[in-house]
This record gives structure tokens, sequence and C-alpha cells, in this order.
């Protein structure tokens, strides 16, 4: 027998022709129907989509023997039950516009067809003006008299039996459960007006009743997620940002709590998750994860939602927009002042000590706006504004080996004092005004003494405040310098020697297009050859940095990212290196403060931005509140 090695095809070659429709349908369901969870997915989507107030899930063995999906809605009339289970048949779509523009969970018309291949399907279902209810078997094709309220009930039992193989690959019953319930919560969370619940073995799971957003967002992912989560809301054009972030503090080990929706619709978009990636980087500790639920709400033109067979995946139309707009919204809710956060307390008459005839800075975040984060050094906070900080000055501040005092009491503030007193030292007035802490007018409250060089003690309206004093300088220096940089930029070194290096043809188009973003990064390279590139100058701050390393990983990250994008890696880079040189200006451990100076400290954290957390992530204060004092001396027991 001839070999195709050996030139001849004709003994292996089979001829071209159509597969029969069950065998299509089970190729199909492949895509579709992964797991049980992806059935409950699929079903529920259609109860939703008809309209229901009250869906209810029951599973048998985690949804592998019998899944059962039941809700109110408008029900399918008996003569359209056959077509039902068609491929390619829904009521959802009828053109192209319509696809351009969907607006409902489910508009394949894949999902009946494709369960029911891989399955022994029912549906049980009456509409609104129907006497009775219909049940229709997938595999006989048999429609016969049921009973059942107005709605529909889809009955799938024994998945992947006629794929046995398939159906070893399914995990263990109490896997497939989880997977089936978190299916149904991630519905839950974008329908708070629907009720949800879920049965297994006749035992009830899981249940959420109709209620509001916020009763939902703690029925589902429990009460401390709203108590240690900041809201969201952002309207910009065509598109609106709605939801919650988690507090950096409340981050988790796991991304679990991790939730996005655009027009109602639970997707995992690699473009989203950067930029949430991106508003968290500058305040989370080491690899912890964020939570949050965002709600996009976006024309439904200008997102495809037909890309993947899961509808999982979305295409937007202007990505940039996008990006920069979830960006936008998440460091605006998480650049509050210290002691935003903190509940309000009822304010009276009193009267806050002046800096030399002028009034003492607003306070951010408890009754009056949040504070935006600002492009340039004139939106800086009023304490940023108070004294600037650059980039020679702060060199200065840590070349010289004699100590600095790093408060000014009596001067009025200058580069060489990061910090200005809040009142005269010769003024004879007391440090704070007591009335106004108990009133709220000082978030972080009156300072009370510093604790072995490294806390400050101070009272406010609620209780004892903690504040660790060089994380909070650290994050006020680099607020400080982030405003200054963005006039000059990144400053360059050109290479005595440059460094080649053998490049991709990749990293030598992304290096030949994005010349100007690597110029902004401090990077000049420029090709040797047809598969060589050369490294001719890099940051000044990182003089010690393996250029070429640095260079490859430049390359990479922009190679990834769209051009709307390639700014953020910028403002990355450059925020890493300020970050670096803050550490080394902020106001190091064992240094003893005054009052006056504690009390600086403590204004400043109240105007700047993100001084909940230093460059790190760590926070730079905490609360204890009376109750919790209380609590510790056992009184009122």
């Amino acid at each position: 027998m001839n070999s195709p090695a050996n030139g001849s095809l004709d003994a292996t070659r089979r001829p071209i022709r159509e597969l029969p429709d069950e065998l299509v349908s089970q190729i199909a369901a492949g895509e579709v129907v992964e797991r049980p969870a992806s059935v409950v997915r699929e079903l529920v989507d259609n109860a939703l989509d008809a309209g229901a107030d009250q869906v209810t899930v029951r599973l048998v063995a985690g949804g592998i023997r019998a899944i059962v999906v039941e809700d109110d809605g408008c029900g399918i009339p008996p003569e359209e039950l056959p077509l039902a289970l068609k491929r390619h048949a829904t009521s959802k779509i009828g053109s192209l516009a319509e696809l351009e523009g969907v607006t409902t969970m489910g508009f394949r018309g894949e999902a009946l067809a494709a369960i029911a291949s891989v399955s022994e399907t029912a549906i049980v279902s009456r509409p609104v003006d129907a006497a009775q209810a219909r049940r229709l078997d997938a595999r006989s094709g048999e429609l016969q008299p049921a009973a059942r309220g107005q709605g529909t009930s889809i009955e799938v039992r024994e998945l992947f039996f006629s794929t046995p193989a398939r159906r070893k690959f399914l995990k263990s019953e109490a896997t497939e459960l989880s997977h089936a319930v978190e299916a149904v919560r991630r519905h839950a969370l974008a329908r708070p007006d629907v009720g949800f619940a879920i049965w297994h073995e006749g035992k009830l799971v899981a249940q959420w009743r109709r209620a509001t957003h916020e009763q939902r967002m703690a029925d589902v992912l429990g009460a401390d997620f709203v108590d240690q989560s900041r809201a969201v809301e952002l309207q910009a054009g065509p598109m609106r940002i709605l939801g919650r972030a988690g507090l950096p503090e409340a981050a988790r080990n796991r991304s679990d709590h991790q939730y996005v929706y655009v027009n109602g619709r639970y997707v995992r978009d690699k473009l989203i998750q950067h930029a949430l990636r991106s508003a968290y980087e500058d305040v989370l500790h080491g690899q912890r994860q964020p939570a949050y639920v965002l709600f996009i709400d976006i024309e439904p033109t200008r997102v495809d939602v037909n890309v993947h067979p899961t509808k999982i995946e979305v295409r937007f139309r202007e990505s940039g927009e996008v990006y920069s707009t979830v960006r936008r919204a998440v460091e605006r809710t998480l650049a509050l002042p210290a002691g935003a956060a903190l509940p309000v307390v009822p304010q009276t008459a009193a009267i806050a000590p002046a800096v030399d005839g002028a009034p003492l800075p607003p306070s951010q975040g408890w009754d009056a706006p949040a504070p935006q984060p600002s492009d340039t050094v004139s939106g800086l906070p009023f304490a940023a504004q108070q004294q600037r900080l650059s980039l020679a000055d702060l060199s200065l501040l840590y070349a010289r080996e004699e100590p600095r005092t790093p408060w000014s009491v009596s001067a009025p503030a200058t580069p060489s004092a990061p910090f200005a007193s809040t009142a005269p030292a010769d003024r004879g007035d007391p440090p704070m005004d007591r009335a106004a802490v108990l009133n709220g007018d000082w978030p972080l409250g009156r300072a009370l003494a510093q604790l072995a060089g490294v806390y400050v003690l101070a009272e406010n309206a609620h209780g004892l405040v903690v504040v660790d004093m060089h994380a909070a300088h650290e994050r006020i220096v680099y607020e400080r310098l982030k405003a200054e940089a963005r006039a000059t930029g990144i400053a360059a070194q050109p290479m005595l020697i440059p460094a080649s290096f053998a490049a991709t043809g990749l990293e030598i188009a992304t290096a030949e297009a994005r010349q100007a973003d690597l110029h902004a990064l401090g990077l000049d390279l420029s090709p040797l050859g047809p598969t060589t590139l050369a490294v001719r100058s890099r940051p000044a701050a990182l003089a010690d940095a393996d250029p070429v390393d640095l260079a490859r990983s430049v390359l990479h990250e922009l190679a990834e990212l769209a051009e709307a994008d390639a700014g953020h890696l910028i403002e990355r880079a450059r925020d890493e290196l300020l970050a670096t040189m803050a550490c080394h200006g902020a106001v190091r451990a064992n240094r003893r403060l005054t009052l006056e100076e504690m009390n600086a400290l403590l204004r400043q954290m109240e105007a700047t931005e993100r001084s909940e957390q230093c460059n790190h992530g760590r926070p730079t204060w905490r609360q204890l509140t009376m109750k919790e004092l209380d609590a510790l001396f056992l009184r009122g027991r």
C-alpha cells in the first residue's frame, strides 16, 4: 500500500461530505456546554429574557444527573415549542441591525439545541393566555398536556450521556455544584429585581429575594463587602459606570470577588481587567486581589457581544475610551484622602484655627465633594499646593548626611521643610480646637503623642487614631512628586557604550512604531540590523538597572497595549521611579516630632489623595473606636 510519505494520497483521502445534524449539534454543544454550570447559565439567561420575576434552579448530583430551571416569565406558545429546540432558532433577533444592537441576554439560538443534543431534555411551558401547559420531549418530539402555572420549566437529565468521553472530564459533584451556584450568583448580582433560589438534592442551597442593588450586593457577597467598599459612579458621554470598589485594605488572596457587567451581562474582558489593575496598582500591597462589582452601561451599538459562543467576552468599538473611563472611575473613588470613609459627625459652629491668618483647608470627603485626581500641579490638594517639592529638592533632601528637621514649625513651608505647621509656635493658641475635633471637622483629629518614634497617636470624634508617620509622609511626598513630574517627564541618561541585544521581529517593530512612547520613558532604542536592537539611553533614576532587561520588559508591555493605553505604561513606569524616590525622601522612624508637626502631618493626610495607603499598599493609619477601646477594658460589662 502506498503511504502519504511516498507521494500517494488516494489510499487515505476521504470524500468531502455534509455532517449529520446530530453530529453538528454535538460539535456546537462542545463550545456552548462545558459543564452543568454552562447549562444553568444559558437557561437562566432565557428565563430573564422571558421577563421572569422568580427563577428557581433544582439540581441533582451537582447538575450531572438533573438540572431543572423554572421561571414565571411569559412562556412559549405550544406551536413554537418544537422550533425552540432547533439550531439557530430564536425570538431575540431577526436581522443584522438587531444583532449589532443586542439588548437581550441570549441571541444565538444555539443553547437549547446544543443542550438537547447531549442530554435528555424536555420543555414544559404555559403562556399567560393558555388554558394549560404543554410538555415537549426533545428526543421523541412528543407534545403532551402538563400541569404548571404561567412560565417555563426546562428539564435537563443525564448530561453528556450520549458523549461519555465528555462526561469523564467533569469534576466531583461538589465542584460542579459550586460552579452552578456561582453561575446563578453572577445573574443575581446584576438583577436585584428578580428573586433566585437554588435547590440541591431537595435542600435549599441559596436564595436571594428581590431587593435593592445595595441589599443584593450584601446578600450575595456579604455585608463586609459593602462596609469595606466605596460607591463608584461616573457618567462619561454614552457610558455610565456604577457599582462598588473594595478598599485596598480589604483586598483578598483570591480574585473570587471580581464582577464586571456590560449592559447587564457578566463578562471577562482583558481590557477592563487591565484598567482595574492599573487603578489599584498604586494602593495594593503585594499580590493581593481587590474586590469589586462594576456595571457598565453603554449603547448596544458600541459593543459587540457576538464574540464568543459562551457570550462571556465582548469587543468594544472604542476600547481606549472604555479603558480610560473605567480606570478614571475607580481611581477617583480610591483617591479620597485619609478619613473620608469615616461616618459623618454632625457639625456645629466651631471655628478652626488659622495659618498666618488664612483658614485651614476644608475637610474633604465627609460633607464636601471628593477631590478629583488632578493632572496639573495647580490641581493639587491644598496641602500639596502649600509646598511643592521638586525632584532636585528631593535629591538634596536625602543626599545630605546630617539629619534634617522634617517639618518647620515657626517658618513658612519651603522645599527643605516637607510639612508646614498648622499654627505658628509663637501664637500662644492651643495646637488644636477640641470642639472642631469632636464635631468631625478634622477626620484624623488632633495629635496627642508619638509612640516609639514610629506612630502618631491622635484623638478624633470616633476615638483613637494611630498613624504610621513614615508611611503617611511617604504617600504625601509621592503624590506631590507625581504632580511635579507630569510637567517634566522622566530624565534620560545617555549610555557611553550602547547595549545591543538580539531582538525578535515583534520587538523591532514595536521599537520602531513606539519611538515617542519609549523616549517618554527615558529609553532610546534603535535597530542595528534586521535582528538587533541597541539601547542608547535609559532612565537616569535607573542607572544600575540592566538596560537590556529593562528594554525587553517595556517592549513586551508596549506590544500588548493598544495605542490608547500606552500613556498608562509611561505613567506607571514614571510612578515606580517616583515611589522609590519618595520612600527615600520620607521622614524616617525615630524622629521626634512636636505636637504642631504631628498635627501638620494629620492635616496634610486629610488633603492628600490616596493617603489611606503608602506607596507599597500598606495602611497609613488605623481607627480604634470608643466602643473597641471600652471592650478592651470591659467597660459597661
